[in-house]
């Protein structure tokens, strides 16, 4: 599948948002073991050809833009993760070792696909909350412009962000 070369104008507007977007994929990474084979530059530029693609991003709502950058480089972990399983499950006498991110305020560290599996699970009880995980955790926004971005108070923002770290905590520890 070819991929359109962006314009002058999409080229301007990413260079306003790589930073941005570079520091999401960098705390993404510190959240994962050391010595991960993905690099910030990777994320950043898959997240900007996702985005590219993508008619319905306003791409003047800097918080709009940030939340889909941070929901596609999460995804593109979980993907690295779920291929990383399945070579190893598939590899004779190979030992897991799997994507590993640690979940806020737990002190303890989980797979990734299971941190994904878990929040689709959250998506369905709680819809809000999850998508505060997601911008909040995976995204970097501060609970101000996460409220700004679901129409809704930091308080409800900060209460979404308790019972979804609560849920998220009960379901990884399951």
């Amino acid at each position: 599948m070819n991929t359109p070369r962006p314009t002058d104008s999409q080229f301007a507007w990413f260079a306003e948002v790589a930073r941005e977007l570079r520091a999401i994929a960098e705390r993404a990474l510190s959240k994962e073991r050391p010595g991960h084979s993905l690099q910030p530059t990777l994320l950043v530029n898959d997240a900007y050809f996702r985005l590219l693609k993508q008619r319905n991003v306003d791409r003047g709502n800097r918080n709009r833009v940030l939340a889909v950058g941070a929901r596609i480089i999460r995804r593109r972990l979980v993907e690295y993760g779920r291929n990383r399983r399945r070579r190893v499950e598939q590899a004779p006498g190979a030992t897991s070792e799997t994507l590993m991110v640690s979940v806020a305020g737990s002190g303890e560290d989980f797979d990734i696909v299971d941190l994904n599996d878990a929040l689709v699970a959250l998506k369905k009880l709680h819809r809000r909350s999850a998508q505060v995980v997601e911008l909040k955790y995976f995204g970097g926004l501060r609970n101000k412009e996460i409220a700004e971005l679901l129409g809704v108070t930091r308080g409800t923002v900060h209460t979404d962000w308790r019972f979804a770290k609560a849920f998220l905590y009960d379901a990884l520890k399951g």
